[in-house]
């Protein structure tokens, strides 16, 4: 079974006092799948959402998320604090998803 660790997007914690492990990272590049290219480009010309691609970057999003937490327990944090992601473009048809945010050890 696998241990969560919880994850805030805040500097602080209400009511924990704790110290800075470090910074903890995950990455994922994701590529275009050519069966979504061709409905997503169908969709493109009459407008709304490409479910498609936001399906592919949630699961790019859910994958980095867990490196970033598989990071965080190989430092025996117990908390993640000042979750960020970001996206960029690597190349034509494929992104990163980069996740970061700071490992914390609560102090008793």
């Amino acid at each position: 079974m696998e241990t969560l660790i919880p994850i805030y997007n805040t500097e602080n914690i209400p009511g924990q006092k704790y110290e800075l492990v470090g910074l903890v990272k995950g990455t994922m590049i994701q590529s275009k799948h050519l069966g979504r290219d061709i409905g997503n480009a169908l969709k493109s010309m009459v407008g709304g959402e490409l479910r498609g691609y936001s399906e592919m970057l949630n699961e790019a999003r859910a994958i980095a998320t867990k490196r970033m937490i598989q990071e965080a327990q190989a430092l025996n944090a117990d908390a993640i604090v000042n979750l960020r992601y970001t996206t960029s473009t690597v190349m034509q048809g494929a992104a990163e998803i980069l996740v970061y945010g700071t490992a914390v050890k609560y102090i008793t």
